[in-house]
Parts: structure tokens; C-alpha cells; sequence
């Protein structure tokens, strides 16, 4: 694991990854700006009726500012990860031919079956999210609860994306796929990182390509 993770931070860091990760950082923050701006009257209306209950109005003006760019950070964080795992393929494959050049490219991830697993995970994610939003406010528990969720956005998506490039074997994507949400949690580690949270996607898809690829 120790190994499988020190190739990944060298890898987050080459130039190529740098490219790539500003390349869909753009592309997610236009595609979050124009869905905020879609559906911003809805989530200002979720947030209000979420918070009625509560009788104090200074308390609800500040959970709703509070809430308001939490959900908005999360539909960032949702956006990223879904257009990562669309325009990943060559990324990986680049990056298998430099430290795996034996192993063998055997198939393709199918569009349609990367963005129903990502939009699947992202809403799953955002209905956890929305409905536990109060746990985020326990110390240590609430952090750890955020880590949980966001490997939910990137475990499926990226077991996915990687085992189609290299394992056609479902047993054997089982066997090395053990440790998922562990090695998922460790890459939304990034997202409680200001700036360095663009990194959290593409380093999953990393961590997995070497966890997955570096042991056949």
C-alpha cells in the first residue's frame, strides 16, 4: 500500500497530470456555474425549508449561509469527479505504458456505463449529504463521515474505469478491489485541501491503476 501510494504522489504532481487536472478543473467549474445558476432558486428553497424547524432566525440565516456553500462546494466536488472519469481513458493509459509497459491494454470503458456509475455515486452522495448534513458539525466523527461520502462519489467510477483498461477477469477486479473504500477515503483526503482538492478524482484513478495494475 505504502509503495502503491508514494508512485501515485509522484505521479499527481508530473507535468502531464498538472495538464490534465487543469483541463477538467475549467470544464467542472463552467459546468458548476451554469448548474448553480440553473438550479439555484431549488437548492435556496431546500436549504430555507431544511432549516424552518429551527427557531432561533440568526441560527438559520447562518446555517444557511453555511449551507449554501457547503452544497455548493459538494456539486463541485460531484461535477469534478463525474468529468474526470469521462476524459481519464488516455491519462491512465499513458501512465500504464510508462510504468507497466507488459501490461496490456484489453478494453475500453463505455461512456455510457462510466457516467451512469458517476451520476449513480454523485446521487447517492448528494441525498446522504444533504440528509446527514448535521453530522458534519460532530468533531472527528463529521470528518470522517465526509471522508466515507466522498469515496462514495469515487470508488465505483474508478474501479470501473481502471479494471476495463486492464482486467477482463471479475473475480479477479474482486480480489483487487478489496481495500476500495480505504484507498477511496485516502484520495478524498484531498478535498479537505484548499486547491489541492482539483487532485482528489485523478488521484484515485492513480492510486487504483497502481494498486490494481502493479500487482498482476
Amino acid at each position: 500500500m505504502n509503495q502503491t501510494i508514494g508512485k501515485s504522489f509522484k505521479d499527481i504532481f508530473s507535468s502531464t497530470v498538472l495538464i490534465f487536472v487543469t483541463k477538467v478543473t475549467l470544464i467542472s467549474l463552467a459546468v458548476t456555474a451554469i448548474l448553480i445558476w440553473l438550479l439555484g432558486g431549488m437548492l435556496t428553497g431546500f436549504i430555507a425549508s431544511y432549516l424552518s424547524w429551527i427557531p432561533w432566525e440568526w441560527v438559520q440565516t447562518t446555517g444557511a449561509s453555511v449551507a449554501t456553500i457547503a452544497i455548493a462546494y459538494m456539486l463541485f466536488i460531484l461535477v469534478l469527479s463525474v468529468i474526470t472519469s469521462l476524459m481519464v481513458e488516455p491519462l491512465l493509459i499513458q501512465l500504464a505504458k510508462k510504468h507497466y509497459p507488459n501490461t496490456p491494454v484489453i478494453g475500453s470503458p463505455n461512456i455510457t456505463t462510466s457516467l451512469l456509475l458517476s451520476l449513480k455515486s454523485g446521487l447517492i452522495f448528494l441525498i446522504l449529504f444533504l440528509f446527514t448534513f448535521p453530522i458534519m458539525f460532530i468533531p472527528l466523527i463529521g470528518a470522517v463521515w465526509m471522508l466515507w461520502l466522498w469515496s462514495i462519489l469515487l470508488k465505483a467510477p474508478t474501479i470501473y474505469d481502471v479494471s476495463t483498461l486492464f482486467i477482463s477477469d471479475k473475480a479477479q477486479i474482486n480480489k483487487k478491489t478489496k481495500k476500495s473504500t480505504l484507498m477511496a477515503m485516502i484520495a478524498a483526503g484531498f478535498n479537505y485541501i484548499p486547491i489541492l482538492n482539483i487532485f482528489a478524482p485523478v488521484f484515485a484513478q492513480i492510486l487504483f491503476l497502481h494498486h490494481i495494475v502493479g500487482k498482476k
